[in-house]
């Protein structure tokens, strides 16, 4: 199983918010580059990355920021967070980016979601963002009425990279994973799954490592706060991009 060291963006920083909430923010650190390479440095071949200020207004406004990151590490690197137009897509692409994740526009419109799917084959990520088990969108300030398994099995056909999980009422909490909401999504999707929202523990790795249908865990106040050390989670996880 995979794991990806998280890092959110707000104003420049690294950030964290409790639930998806823009008023309940810790800021961890001031540079990105340094935070990156330290994740580099304990082994981690993924890092995970979020436009903050891009979710919620509508395009990134971070690619400074990610381009300092891609040219300081050699890890693999997603990008989400205000990516609604293919030009978007495609701008953060070439800067290097292993994949790019999108959410609002590709839940509120499929046809679009189709179109950059198909586009960059494999490099587009689809990001799902649950709450009470409806996807949530705009930044997690708007719920739809969609559940994630209906939206996977419309997307199945799609050439996506991956689905981002995401359990808002986990997020940023440090109460563990909903093991069982994101079981039950990557069970029915066609997709690897990657489960983000709670983890906390070493422990926590290990249960969603047993669920032995989900392809990777993403980890960020946990990382922050210590309760997780990144080159025991890459450890325990079996990480296959480690060694």
């Amino acid at each position: 199983m995979l794991i990806l060291p998280a890092i959110d963006l707000r104003a420049g920083r690294c950030v964290r918010l409790r639930q998806g909430d823009y008023s309940r923010e810790t800021v961890f650190d001031d540079d990105p580059v340094a935070v990156a390479r330290r994740f580099e440095d304990a082994g981690a071949a993924w890092l995970h990355m979020v436009d903050l200020d891009g979710a919620r207004e509508g395009e990134p406004k971070h690619l400074d920021k990610v381009a300092a990151v891609l040219e300081a590490v050699g890890m693999n690197v997603e990008l989400g967070g205000g990516f609604r137009t293919a030009q978007a897509v495609k701008t953060a692409l070439g800067l290097g980016l292993a994949r790019v994740i999108v959410g609002t526009r590709a839940v509120r419109e499929p046809d679009w979601l189709a179109e950059i799917a198909t586009r960059f084959p494999g490099r587009v990520a689809l990001g799902l963002d649950a709450r009470r088990g409806c996807v949530a969108v705009e930044g997690w300030e708007s719920e739809t009425r969609q559940t994630a398994v209906e939206m996977l099995r419309a997307a199945a056909a799609l050439p996506l990279a991956a689905i981002i999980y995401t359990d808002i009422a986990r997020d940023g909490m440090m109460a563990g994973p909903n093991v069982e909401a994101t079981t039950h999504v990557a069970k029915a999707s066609p997709f690897p799954v990657i489960a983000s929202g709670g983890v906390t523990t070493v422990e926590d790795i290990r249960r969603l490592k047993a669920s032995g249908t989900i392809h990777g865990a993403i980890i960020g106040r946990a990382l922050y706060e210590g309760t997780i050390d990144l080159k025991e989670a890459i450890a325990v996880a079996g990480d296959p991009s480690a060694g």
